[in-house]
């Protein structure tokens, strides 16, 4: 039997899945934990990982391996592979006004759509490298390499020491905001315009099915999203509502999106098309806040919200609880709407907080919509998709059922399937089963999303 592993680096731990190479069935698994925090020591993902592969039993009789990892992580190394400084991770919002700064230098949010396909927010790589260039500029002469989260743990996986061995792929390097997904191709002008003439190494670009050679095959990895949608076998047509730690709307495209408003980022996938994506910072932490302020647990409180009528009585929750990247309000706050004496209760709170972060991720919906990606049918997964509340009341906020994958962990599984990819050197991923779902159907809520349309940019 030919053995693969798949690692998801995650904002709040790492996994690990080995699989079998023909089916994708799981045979073993382990997980670590990662500190808190938005700015972490990358040799913490590295201990991480060691600890997870331990857990699932090694890989010393694994054929090849591939990294997910959470996306837009900056990475900064010196001339002898040692990291600069801290990475800064995709939820760190202190690069928010470097951010503005560079889209206003190339033109605005239209030049950068046409020249990567995305416009700069506070995630965003290059904001955050401009950002270090204006308040750490000793740090930014030093850097002689910037790679990404999975980029870097893949090559110390690897034992690797030189920056010229550094790699990544098309979807995690979409990300960054100084490469083109509809091209293929770097923008170095980019990188010289957030590094404020600075011009350090990058990656290699790998395809999808490449393979770095050695004791054990390498896949290229992948971004979080990306993988998660070659682990669930998403085709066009699906899209996929993703809420862990962030929320994200993503689908499967055959042709780039550039979305002059900058909703959209026009992401790579990771079998050589597209994934136009919207992201917000507000998703299953927002369950997790109301949660506390009613001093209930989570089946509680999705108890109570299924207790409520659709719409919560009138009572409207903007879940913009650390910011919000989409809209792009780094510096925003939440806010209770409509509150009377009438629906002041915790039912109407508990589903308010459901619908809010629901609505936000359909906002998501319509922006790609917009841009003429097709829907199918809607993939719910992530750890707020164990609510039943959320489950039950999703297809009532998008309007159309939804369907939920069992649960899984879809990054490391769609890891390794690209590792398998990479083994077998085949042209396409291997055909592994999908996995079984549950498709719920919704209730009519009139004006709740219009009620929720009218509030969401009242916030300050």
């Amino acid at each position: 039997m030919t053995l693969v592993a798949g690692i998801d680096s995650s904002t709040q731990s790492c996994k690990v899945l080995v699989c079998d190479a023909e089916t994708g069935a799981v045979l073993r698994q382990g997980r670590a934990a990662h500190p808190d925090g938005t700015e972490i020591d990358p040799a913490a993902w590295e201990s991480a990982a060691r600890q997870a592969v331990a857990a699932a039993g090694g890989i010393a009789d694994v054929d090849a391996v591939a990294v997910g990892a959470q996306q837009h992580g900056m990475v900064c190394l010196d001339s002898g592979g040692a990291v600069v400084r801290p990475a800064l991770l995709w939820n760190d919002v202190r690069s928010a006004d470097t951010a503005r700064a560079l889209v206003d230098e190339l033109g605005g949010p239209r030049a950068w759509a046409h020249a990567v396909g995305l416009v700069p927010l506070a995630a965003v790589t290059a904001a955050k490298l401009r950002w270090l260039a204006d308040h750490e500029p000793q740090n930014a002469d030093r850097t002689a390499a910037v790679c990404l989260p999975h980029d870097w743990l893949t090559w110390r996986l690897r034992g690797e020491s030189g920056i010229a061995a550094l790699t990544t792929d098309r979807s995690d390097a979409s990300g960054t905001g100084y490469f083109d997904a509809g091209t293929d191709r770097y923008r170095l002008d980019l990188l010289e315009l957030a590094l404020r003439g600075r011009s350090p190494a990058l990656p290699r670009v790998l395809g999808p099915s490449e393979a770095l050679g050695g004791a054990t095959v390498f896949g290229a990895g992948l971004g979080d999203n990306a993988a998660a949608a070659l682990g669930l076998g998403a085709a066009e047509g699906d899209v996929i509502v993703s809420i862990g730690t962030s929320g994200v709307v993503c689908a499967v495209a055959a042709d780039p999106v550039r979305d002059e408003q900058g909703f959209v980022a026009g992401f790579a996938d990771g079998t050589g098309r597209y994934l136009p994506l919207v992201c917000t910072l507000n998703a299953a932490r927002v369950l997790d806040a109301v949660a506390t302020m009613l001093s209930v647990g989570h089946d509680e409180l999705s108890a109570l919200a299924l207790s409520a009528p659709p719409g919560s009585a009138g009572l409207v929750l903007v879940p913009y609880l650390e910011g919000e990247r989409t809209p792009n309000r780094p510096n925003t706050t939440g806010a209770l709407h409509g509150l009377r004496l009438s629906n002041s209760t915790p039912a109407n709170l508990a589903r308010a907080a459901v619908e809010g972060m629901l609505c936000a991720l359909a906002d998501g919906l319509a922006h790609l919509t917009r841009h003429g990606v097709r829907v199918h049918r809607i993939l719910l997964i992530g750890g707020g998709a164990q609510s039943r509340a959320v489950r039950e009341i999703a297809p009532t906020v998008f309007g159309m059922p939804v369907v939920v994958p069992t649960p899984g962990e879809y990054v490391a599984l769609g890891a390794a399937r690209q590792a398998a990819w990479a083994f077998s050197g085949s042209p396409d991923p291997p055909a592994w089963s999908p996995p079984a779902t549950r498709t719920y159907e919704g209730q009519d809520a009139p004006g709740m999303r219009d009620r929720y349309a009218r509030v969401r940019d009242l916030t300050e």
